[in-house]
């Protein structure tokens, strides 16, 4: 069963540690048939006057915020109307797509679009998933939407997945998916 050795400069807190060896035991798993209690990862820190590179001492980088957290947040903000809150996830690059293809590239101009389709959302989430790819993670969530239609008509459980791209703990990309059309009144 693999083993893997890690080691860092001293400094990171232990959730950020326990972090990194989750995701190096799913990184295993996802390449080779190891059961998780099969897979051993060894986290050891070495001070940084232990540790040179190119001559120099060096110290940690800072430890980037967990994907599902910060989408976690965005929605919630999003859900506030808590716009600088949600604008403080968002990467300078951030566009969102919606049903019917629509991209958009600002809140205000998702808000400004939303008045004709509702009069207020919410989400009630069933899951998170989050994957990796290069510089960028992936977070897929899903769940049942609920609110109100512009004339204050009630609707709920309305199915959605989001899915959003983050590069360096910011939101680049989101595309939504949900039955909405299915569930508005005629």
């Amino acid at each position: 069963m693999p083993v893997i050795k890690v080691t860092l400069i001293e400094g990171y807190d232990a959730e950020t540690i326990t972090s990194l060896s989750r995701r190096m035991t799913d990184a295993v798993r996802a390449t080779i048939a190891a059961p998780p209690d099969g897979i051993t990862v060894v986290v050891e820190e070495v001070s940084p006057t232990n540790y040179m590179r190119g001559g120099r001492s060096r110290t940690p980088g800072a430890p980037i915020p967990g994907a599902a957290a910060v989408v976690r947040d965005y929605l919630a903000a999003m859900e506030e109307r808590d716009v600088g809150r949600a604008k403080g996830h968002l990467h300078e690059d951030f566009t969102m797509t919606f049903p019917s293809g629509r991209t958009m590239f600002s809140l205000e101009e998702l808000f400004e679009w939303s008045k004709t389709r509702y009069s207020q959302v919410g989400k009630t989430f069933e899951g998170f998933d989050e994957a990796f790819d290069e510089n960028k993670a992936i977070v897929c969530c899903r769940g049942a939407l609920h609110g109100a239609w512009v004339d204050g008509t009630p609707f709920e459980g309305v199915r959605f997945i989001d899915r959003f791209e983050l590069i360096a703990g910011r939101i680049v990309r989101q595309e939504v998916w949900n039955d909405l059309s299915e569930h508005r009144p005629s």
